[in-house]
């Protein structure tokens, strides 16, 4: 079976049933889902509402360079690169997603407690890494439960469900922060207190109601009943060959060298290099419309309230126009938000315009990211894979801000832009015939 970028299936099917033509059933929504979804929504409030201040509280309040507001950035952005493909191994090896998530949803949590002391480069650099390296434990082992959970034929549109109740969260978070600048211009220890709150509610919730859904399960079980077959008198033992195969194996650099998966992380290097951090356009935006500065937040907001409408039909377009194509084109509408930031002042009109293009970016890529890796890493080592493709992403942003901001401080924030999007205008070309070979050969697992 071979799954590419124009594939209309959203799961692994066998060649058998490829060829009888079996309609996909309806569309029906698991529980696990969506309480997952409510668990990712808390938890946005929390992050999102310290993200949508933190680059005002970075370079107006604490009066800190764009430079260290890049090192931050990137932190913010890859972080949790480090822990990513380690906690998808650990969830596929325990068969226990729910448990590798939650001690990263902890870890997260204790972090937002260091917001309400930090206020200096090193503090706040240091309490930004706790928390995106909670973010990276629970990642991969979250989406392995949508993938579980979801039905293999509408899998992106799953993800696409959990994205918009995600993005409830991340809209409703700067949204918050709005209120409580407006009503308190320098309430930011009043931000993170709220961040805190919502952070608390969001593990409550994942304890509480998630169920702990089991990975790879069937496959031990399996090796388990030859094992003790292979003691029974006549009974021939299984060859040790097979045995280490139907384990959950070590991660080994092999695993990202084949066909799909190996392709999808160049590809997604590529272009997360080239993806500018969403504080960077905001405070380009800011510096050339010159709007005040409590709005800021709102800028979040818009930009997550598009992503949230846009996430389920982005999810539907992947299943069936393909999952690769749109992860490109989510890439040239970020392309046109570059340039589109990068033009003259155009007021509420260019500003609007930047916020439409970058939601359609996250729609576009962010759930389906994970389902396309998904479909590209064999069923035991799926946590791995998803998180291998999310650690690229990561790594690659981090370079992306920390590059970016020293661009801003060399020539500024315009050309810098520009110079960005001339680069990504080459990148998605190139990442189009990087991919469109991408594929999987198994049969379903």
């Amino acid at each position: 079976m071979y799954i590419s970028m124009s594939d209309r299936q959203g799961g692994r099917k066998s060649t058998v049933e490829e060829s009888q033509g079996t309609p996909a059933p309806p569309f029906r929504l698991s529980p696990a889902i969506l309480w997952l979804g409510v668990v990712s929504m808390a938890t946005d409030i929390s992050s999102e509402s310290v993200a949508a201040v933190l680059p005002l509280y970075i370079t107006g309040f604490l009066g800190l360079s764009v430079i260290a507001f890049g090192v931050i950035d990137g932190i913010n952005q890859g972080a949790s690169a480090l822990v990513r493909i380690a906690a998808g191994w650990a969830s596929d090896r325990a068969g226990r997603p729910k448990a590798v998530a939650m001690a990263g949803y902890c870890l997260s949590l204790v972090a937002r407690i260091g917001f309400l002391f930090a206020g200096g480069f090193w503090s706040i650099a240091a309490v930004v890494t706790g928390d995106r390296i909670g973010k990276g434990i629970r990642t991969a082992p979250r989406d392995a439960l949508i993938t579980t959970a979801a039905q293999p034929e509408h899998l992106a549109r799953h993800f696409g469900v959990h994205r918009l109740l995600d993005n409830i969260g991340a809209a409703a978070g700067p949204l918050i922060a709005f209120v409580i600048l407006m009503l308190m211009p320098n309430g930011y220890g009043t931000v993170f207190v709220v961040s805190l709150a919502f952070a608390a509610i969001g593990v409550a919730a994942l304890v509480l109601v998630v169920p702990d859904l089991r990975t790879g399960r069937p496959i031990r079980r399996q090796s388990r009943v030859k094992k003790a077959r292979a003691v029974e008198p006549g009974v021939l033992r299984e060859p040790a060959l097979e045995a280490r195969r139907r384990r959950i194996p070590a991660i080994r650099w092999s695993m990202f060298r084949e066909p799909g998966l190996g392709r999808l992380l160049v590809a997604s290097a590529v272009l997360g290099v080239l993806t500018v951090g969403d504080g960077f356009i905001y405070l380009v935006l800011q510096n050339k419309d010159q709007f005040a500065v409590q709005w800021f937040p709102l800028l979040y907001v818009g930009t997550n309230v598009v992503f949230l409408l846009l996430a389920v039909p982005m999810g539907r377009l992947a299943d069936t126009w393909g999952k690769g194509k749109v992860f490109l084109a989510g890439h040239v509408a970020l392309l046109a938000c570059y340039f589109l930031a990068a033009a003259p002042a155009m007021g509420l009109t260019g500003t609007l315009g930047c916020l439409v293009l970058l939601g359609a970016f996250y729609a576009a890529t962010d759930g389906v990211l994970s389902a396309f890796a998904s479909q590209l890493t064999p069923q035991h080592k799926l946590a791995t894979g998803i998180g291998a493709a999310q650690t690229v992403v990561a790594l690659s942003r981090v370079l992306s801000s920390t590059l970016f901001g020293v661009l801003w401080f060399v020539v500024g924030a315009s050309l810098a832009m520009v110079i960005v999007g001339c680069l990504l205008a080459v990148a998605v070309p190139a990442s189009y015939f990087i991919l469109r070979n991408a594929r999987y050969q198994g049969t379903a697992a």
